[in-house]
């Protein structure tokens, strides 16, 4: 049975490249890497959301809605990245931030606020209750908000990674390349969750490994799965289950989400001075510094093709600079 797709609108650049890591492959002494660059999908810096957006946004057209509503921690990605596409589509743009205001404006915030989008600081409240309330009040300006969960992680965001993944067999069929592992960070679900269920449609044989940036496995794996299910259901796919296709590691927390350790500077300074490639501290410094430490213990060896998949995030560098020195 064929996947049936939802309206989307035209906001990444697609397809994202993929090619191999050859002086930090050599550098491991391990698997033969590879990467996929959806740090290149375009839209103010680019990142994995930009795939999501493209659906989320075209429901928010087709329902008349003028006004995006997000919500995310005060560095996220995904926050910048619908306010970047909202204006490329002429909405309004309002984002709910966790916690206090900082004192300036760095990073992704600085790049919110050059693209319009008005921020809120949840403080001490739960982030649903802000975003509820922001909503109301645009309604009762004549607005009509389009609200987006964290992360854009719900059935439309997961479909973009549905189809991430028909483009990325489309690639290895091209080069003839087997991948046995794609290694990507997971957090808030949506993407991992497309890519499981993109992988039974497409016929991909490897296994998918999440590395979790904040929620511990057992709950990941769980928010995952039942992701992957209402988007098969909302695809005209049927009832799938794929649970035993997830595989969340954990082990990589640290001190907690957006907390920078010693693994994550590694991994973004090997990364950058062997491929010339920026990783970012929160997402893409911790899965790729967990694909190190699996590789230097042996979880992963050589014959094997793994490949990193790039979930962008590197325009939050500056605001993590005296945690990176």
């Amino acid at each position: 049975m064929s996947p049936k797709y939802p309206n989307r609108v035209k906001i990444a650049h697609l397809p994202t490249p993929l090619h191999p890591l050859e002086r930090l492959s050599k550098h491991l002494n391990g698997p033969t890497l590879y990467i996929k660059r959806d740090d290149a999908t375009g839209l103010a810096a680019g990142g994995n959301k930009a795939r999501k957006l493209e659906f989320l946004v075209a429901e928010a057209l087709a329902q008349g809605c003028d006004h995006l509503v997000t919500t995310g921690a005060a560095q996220s990605n995904h926050c910048r990245q619908t306010a970047a596409a909202a204006a490329q589509y002429g909405l309004g743009c309002s984002l709910v931030m966790k916690g206090h205001e900082p004192a300036a404006k760095t990073g992704n915030l600085l790049i919110d606020d050059l693209l319009g989008a008005h921020m809120y600081w949840a403080g001490d409240q739960d982030t649903s209750k802000v975003m509820a309330q922001v909503a109301a009040e645009l309604r009762a300006m004549g607005r009509k908000p389009y609200l987006i969960p964290l992360g854009g992680s719900n059935v439309l965001g997961a479909t973009g990674y549905v189809l991430a993944m028909q483009e990325l067999m489309t690639q290895l069929t091209t080069a003839a390349l087997n991948v046995d592992f794609i290694v990507v960070a997971s957090g808030s679900g949506g993407t991992q969750a497309g890519m499981v269920l993109g992988a039974a449609v497409y016929g991909f044989r490897g296994q998918i490994l999440g590395v979790s940036v904040s929620p511990e496995a057992q709950a990941l794996t769980t928010q995952i799965a039942a992701l992957v299910t209402a988007t098969a259901t909302h695809l005209g796919l049927g009832t799938l289950s794929l649970a035993h296709k997830i595989s969340v590691n954990d082990d990589y927390l640290g001190e907690g989400y957006g907390m920078v350790g010693e693994m994550e500077r590694e991994a973004l300074r090997l990364v950058a001075q062997r491929e010339g490639i920026l990783l970012d501290p929160v997402y893409t410094g911790r899965a790729m510094g967990g694909l190190i430490d699996l590789i230097r213990w042996g979880a992963f060896t050589r014959g094997q093709n793994v490949l990193f998949w790039h979930t962008g995030g590197a325009a939050v560098l500056s605001a993590f600079a005296d945690k990176l020195s």
